[in-house]
């Protein structure tokens, strides 16, 4: 985009020496190169396009979902096939394997899909660059073989071909028309987990296995230490590699599972049982295509997507709607430096939000106009603007009229912090001159977003993503995903808690009159939620991004907008000394990964400069300024020479994460809170005009 639009750089670099004072004309030359470059990466339809991938289990399915229906070569051309190898052996561990995730350690699960998909896109046994698939192999086989590989492994396996499916644990679709008063309904479980077990049971259920071709018979050969034919399938259920097992089933679970296994599954296949079978396979048959219509075939995520386009071809292979599943395969698709791979589903909405408010903090709007009309028109088209069709409630699903999703309209999932941040965006516009920023959002459609937040309020006071919480807690004994963890229910957490209070302390602001009572309530409660979960040392665990450093920044932002200030709140006092305990030497920050698995402030050895951007802001938040503004500006300096010479910043590591364990490359975060925090910097911190 910057070669189509002949972008050069015209604002000259700024660098600060040791122990040098930073002027007010320094920082602003910073911002405005930051700002520059990425202004000039801004799409025609106002979103700034970005990378959301990193975990190594999304592209192999959405593979073998084209592949079993004879659509590989219809989805994927040569060209496509070359970059999606060229991105799998970059990132093979020199051991020969995959991790969960580019940045870890290899695993089982990883390696045997991965595996499989050198072979589907037409590497031999011994093929792929520096002999990928003979690494691979070996690491496979000297761990025991697939068969220990995770349950998603196993079930893809199965599916293939390459796996037989009574070496897995049940996923019966009876579960879905059960009661909903039940407490193991799938309805009480958190959307993304009841969504790829609801074409898992489907696939389980009619143990639907895709055609045997000779590639699946020499896989069959390939991934075993022992011949296919005479491995006890029933006894490797329980097979799970060291590396796989994150988060280890327990006895009950086991139990669950082995009862379902030799009790349930034998009734079921006898009359008059098996009508039940036959009913709960079309309930969730049927549920699929609701929700493949109400997200116009998107699904809700990468996991679900391969699943339920691969489900609908199973049902009917000349249906509408596999048809229509196809052609938003390349919503998925992502070609980076490192080659081809398989995005989360887009993070549109949300980037744009952030990058708005990274330009409009920095007080800078004129220069900026044409930028920031285009993205707020973004944010009004994105909002979704009814619920979804027919009884939704019926379907398991929540409010989302007035919502914005993670991505776009189409996808049509509510997020309550995706909302609050673009709420928060549409009123700061509200606020601007129409003639520089387009007209504002109508007043109803505010309300509507107002409505789908303050509806995923816990009665603790914290705010949840998707959903509202309250299955019950114990469910989580029953994860059946061994690599993931607080994946069974919904949550609150701190990123939704902080934006929502965020988006109404200024919605109320520009409407003091709407429901005025009961968003002071939800801002207070909120609040104080906020500060019952902080850590000892001072800390936020952070859900989303890596992890401490990012959740102390929500914590200390969301306390400060609903008025708690370092001068009238210990939590956030205590948060603004972890900041100030955890900077380092150069007066960056850097956080290793493994604080989401730890659960502990981990340091790594080197600076970050997303979570130096994320650390400076949450000290201005936390008015270090006003006490001793130094460690402010150490890191505004490490910000200021870590620029590169065209306004970019460079890559630096991973920065977002899920389910604690799986690791997310958000490429759009190394641009946006450098620019953020320069602006802050420039605006709320007091600097000298000149130096002296």
């Amino acid at each position: 985009m910057h070669r189509e639009r002949n972008f050069k750089q015209e604002i000259p670099p700024v660098r600060i020496g040791e122990g040098e004072e930073i002027t007010f004309d320094q920082a602003t030359a910073a911002y405005k190169r930051a700002a520059s470059f990425w202004n000039a990466l801004q799409s025609p339809h106002g979103h700034w396009p970005a990378e959301n991938a990193g975990p190594n289990f999304y592209f192999p399915p959405l593979v073998m979902s084209v592949y079993i229906p004879g659509y590989l070569n219809v989805v994927f051309s040569a060209e496509h096939k070359k970059e999606i190898l060229r991105y799998t052996y970059n990132h093979q561990n020199e051991d020969g394997g995959w991790g969960l995730h580019i940045a870890g350690p290899s695993m089982m699960f990883t390696t045997c899909l991965n595996y499989c998909m050198m072979r589907i896109l037409g590497e031999g046994p011994e093929g792929g660059r520096d002999n990928a698939c003979a690494r691979a192999r070996k690491w496979i086989l000297d761990r025991g073989g697939a068969q220990y590989s995770a349950s998603w492994g196993k079930t893809w396996m199965a599916i293939l071909g390459v796996y037989d499916w009574e070496g897995s644990n049940p996923m019966p679709p009876e579960f879905w028309t059960y009661p909903t008063l039940l407490p193991f309904h799938p309805s009480k479980m958190f959307c993304y987990c009841r969504l790829t077990y609801l074409p898992m049971s489907y696939f389980y259920a009619t143990r639907f296995v895709g055609p045997i071709t000779p590639l699946v018979e020499q896989l069959r050969q390939e991934i075993y230490n022992e011949p296919y034919d005479q491995i006890k399938w029933s006894q490797v259920r329980h097979h799970c590699a060291t590396e796989d097992n994150y988060y280890p089933h327990g006895r009950v679970q086991r139990f669950m599972w082995d009862s379902l296994y030799n009790v349930c599954e034998p009734l079921l296949k006898m009359w008059p049982f098996k009508k039940i079978r036959d009913n709960a396979v079309q309930f969730t048959i049927d549920q699929i295509h609701y929700e493949d219509e109400n997200s116009r075939y998107i699904t809700i995520g990468c996991v679900e997507k391969p699943l339920m386009m691969l489900a609908c071809w199973a049902e009917d292979p000349s249906g509408e709607a596999f048809k229509k599943h196809l052609p938003r395969v390349t919503d998925y698709i992502w070609l980076g430096e490192d080659g081809i791979k398989m995005q989360s589903f887009g993070s549109q909405s949300w980037d744009c939000a952030l990058v708005i408010q990274a330009l409009l903090c920095g007080n800078l709007n004129n220069e900026f106009g044409p930028v920031l009309k285009l993205a707020h028109d973004f944010l009004k088209k994105s909002q979704v603007r009814m619920n979804t069709s027919g009884d939704y409630l019926a379907h398991f699903r929540h409010i989302s009229k007035g919502c914005w999703t993670f991505s776009d309209r189409d996808h049509g999932w509510q997020v309550s912090d995706c909302t609050a941040e673009a709420l928060r965006c549409c009123c700061l516009f509200a606020m601007m001159s129409p003639e520089l920023v387009g007209e504002p959002m109508e007043a109803e459609c505010m309300y509507d977003a107002v409505n789908v937040i303050m509806s995923l309020q816990s009665p603790n006071g914290g705010v949840s993503a998707w959903e509202p919480t309250g299955a019950p807690k114990w469910l989580e004994w029953l994860n059946p995903v061994e690599f993931l963890e607080d994946l069974v229910i919904e949550y609150e957490y701190i990123e939704c808690t902080s934006s929502s209070i965020q988006a109404l302390v200024l919605f109320r602001k520009l409407y003091p009159g709407h429901r005025r009572k009961e968003i002071n309530n939800f801002i207070t409660r909120a609040a104080d939620y906020i500060e019952s979960i902080q850590y000892p040392d001072g800390s936020w665990y952070g859900n989303w991004g890596i992890c401490f450093v990012y959740g102390t920044w929500f914590g200390i932002k969301g306390l400060e907008t609903a008025g708690r200030t370092y001068d009238n709140c210990e939590a956030v006092r205590k948060g603004v000394d972890f900041l100030l305990n955890t900077q380092r030497e150069d007066g960056g920050w850097g956080e290793h990964y493994t604080s989401c698995t730890n659960k502990k402030y981990t340091a790594q050895d080197s600076t970050n400069l997303v979570q130096t951007a994320l650390g400076l802001m949450g000290l201005i938040h936390g008015r270090q300024a006003e006490r001793d503004p130094t460690p402010i500006h150490r890191a505004a300096r490490v910000l200021m020479n870590g620029q590169l010479d065209d306004g970019d910043f460079p890559q630096h590591e991973l920065m977002g994460v899920f389910m604690r364990n799986a690791m997310l490359h958000y490429a759009a975060y190394r641009n946006i809170f450098p620019l953020w925090a320069l602006g802050e910097y420039r605006t709320l911190v007091q600097l000298p005009t000149k130096r002296i």
